[in-house]
């Protein structure tokens, strides 16, 4: 496998050759069409005395044109996908070096009171969500979030086997993400699925001959108009008997056009990628059964949306003039249209919302794919139920730059828990989120950013950022209150990682060292595992007295008037503060 960067950079070199290729055709094509155009204008004038030789020239003239017609829009389909195709891959290549704060920060998915969502920057700027995000639908996004937060330990093994698949299909992947994103879908799938289980069918059985039968005639009618058989007044009085059977549901037809129109490219959009899903090669145990789950007795999905696609273009036909009076008035063209797409409804309705769970799925998994194909040196953790929670060699934070990162030793056993100190920008905080993160990302399924990771699954709680709201009446302090009780509440139904940073900080010095102290041994007494980071030296005491707690640090230096910091995990307690030192540099005592 090429590394990531020269996949990148070699298929967007092709897909703009690509792109200078097909601008040429669609260039030509066009001046091809205004050729035969103008050539069957003038052919017809020339033998405009031979009718017979004059609607030749038309008829060979209009079968040209509409063959380069085909042609172009061909072509235009083809560019278009391809500059799609080259958006992704510029878009990669501006990822891997770093720029991708300008992507969606997905904000909208942020929980106050989740398990760990607003402590581990895993939705805003700069968030792992806005680094790994490549969703095109917004159903996608979502499933993409729930993913990230549903701390769910099950079937972990599944899900890393779905991702390594996915991440050897590049290319794939790349024309599933190019594809999607060239329809806009403005209608959520939730509303989708509401609208078609909610309708209630208005044309009876009546409707599968009646359109038909009253074309038929109606073709009679005109065949005896013109042989002079019957009188014309007659096809008069025979649009109006059609347009007055039509008028009868014109109401309903106009609700069910309506709530047509603002879904027909979702189907459109939908019935291509299950496309791509349904004839896709999958031998990962999760992708099968999606893969299956859009199989309907002897037909696929992506021809089922394909034909309800049809029908609702169809359906939209009906605003223009000519249809609106003459297709209906001959040939109850909005009853057949109609009845085609209650049709359809009473069929498939039940089934539409585990098609776009698939489409969603696949959206939201090749994000994981991608992610996993661009970080070949991260390692999926190996499961096992040993004593060790945790026993990563060389572990760093994903969306650290990898040249400057300092990576960390972990080994943390169950039911053990650490209280980190050290000083001030030390790296305390980022090795916490490192380690959230690394939780998170193996949770899901991800390979995570260690050279060697074992784990046994855990789900994850933390407090590490708490809010005032004035809006409940709730201070600093009682918030962070409400967010431990919440913790202690947690661990009593189910075994929790718990990370913690500076508990209790809106209390006084004294006050904060007594409670933390009794809520880490209140922790322990519960059988918890997981880190403190704190600037309270005395709380590094207790591992003295209990067994399951130890301590670590990070250091810091002052050489030469100047603060070092190594940023490395070392085993104890941390001796050199720089509060005091820093206030004195940057001028501020």
């Amino acid at each position: 496998m090429n590394h990531p960067l020269e996949f990148y950079q070699n298929n967007l070199k092709g897909y703009q050759k690509e792109d200078v290729k097909l601008n040429k055709q669609i260039t030509i094509l066009s001046m091809l069409r205004v050729l035969v155009f103008l050539v069957t204008v003038f052919g017809i004038y020339k033998a405009f005395n031979y009718w017979q030789l004059a609607v030749s020239i038309g008829v060979i003239g209009i079968i040209f044109f509409v063959y380069l017609l085909s042609k172009y829009t061909s072509r235009k389909t083809e560019r278009d996908l391809n500059k799609a195709l080259i958006n992704i891959n510029e878009e990669e290549i501006n990822i891997i070096s770093g720029n991708f704060h300008h992507r969606n920060e997905g904000l909208q998915f942020q929980e106050p009171n989740h398990f760990y969502s607003l402590d581990i920057d895993l939705f805003g700027r700069g968030s792992f969500f806005q680094y790994i995000n490549r969703t095109t639908i917004n159903e996608g996004a979502q499933k993409l979030a729930d993913e990230l937060k549903a701390n769910n330990i099950n079937a972990i093994q599944l899900r890393q086997e779905a991702i390594k698949e996915l991440s050897e299909k590049a290319k794939w992947r790349q024309y599933y993400s190019a594809t999607s994103s060239l329809v806009s879908v403005e209608t959520p799938t939730q509303n989708i699925i509401k609208w078609l289980k909610e309708h209630k069918p208005f044309l009876s059985k009546t409707m599968s001959w009646l359109p038909n039968t009253f074309g038929l005639i109606s073709f009679v009618i005109l065949g005896l108009t013109i042989f002079n058989i019957i009188d014309k007044s007659l096809i008069g009085y025979w649009l109006l008997v059609g347009l007055a059977i039509t008028g009868m549901y014109l109401k309903k037809v106009n609700s069910l056009a309506s709530n047509s129109d603002k879904v027909k490219d979702t189907f459109r959009q939908y019935a291509s990628l299950l496309k791509q899903i349904e004839t896709e090669i999958f031998t990962s145990e999760l992708l099968l059964q999606k893969q299956h789950q859009i199989k309907s007795e002897d037909r696929k999905a992506s021809a089922i949306f394909k034909e309800f696609s049809k029908a609702l273009d169809a359906l939209d036909n009906r605003n223009n003039l000519i249809s609106a009076i003459f297709g209906n008035g001959l040939f109850l063209l909005d009853l057949k249209n109609s009845y085609h797409v209650e049709k359809w409804i009473l069929k498939y309705a039940d089934k539409v919302e585990d098609w776009f769970e698939v489409v969603s799925y696949f959206d939201a998994y090749n994000s994981f794919g991608n992610f996993a194909f661009n970080h070949l040196d991260s390692v999926f953790p190996e499961i096992s139920n040993d004593k060790h929670v945790i026993k990563a060699t060389q572990l760093g934070h994903p969306l650290l730059n990898k040249t400057k990162r300092v990576d960390s030793d972990l080994l943390i056993g169950n039911e053990q828990f650490f209280i980190v100190t050290g000083a001030n920008m030390a790296g305390k905080s980022t090795f916490l989120r490192t380690v959230s993160l690394h939780i998170v990302m193996a949770n899901v399924g991800l390979p995570v950013c260690a050279k060697t990771s074992q784990y046994s699954p855990i789900k994850l709680i933390t407090s590490m950022r708490t809010n005032d709201s004035l809006a409940d009446e709730s201070s600093y302090f009682f918030s962070e209150l409400k967010r431990l009780k919440y913790i202690v509440d947690a661990i009593k139904e189910a075994p929790y990682f718990i990370v913690l940073d500076e508990i209790l900080k809106g209390t006084n010095s004294t006050d904060k060292a007594i409670g933390s102290r009794k809520f880490v041994e209140k922790l322990v007494a519960l059988n918890a595992t997981g880190i403190i980071a704190t600037h309270d030296l005395s709380l590094c005491d207790i591992e003295q007295e209990l067994k399951e707690v130890k301590n670590y640090y990070f250091d810091a230096e002052i050489i030469s008037d100047e603060l070092h910091f190594d940023y490395k995990l070392k085993e104890g307690v941390c001796k050199n503060m720089n509060a005091s030192f820093l206030l004195k540099k940057m001028d501020i005592v």
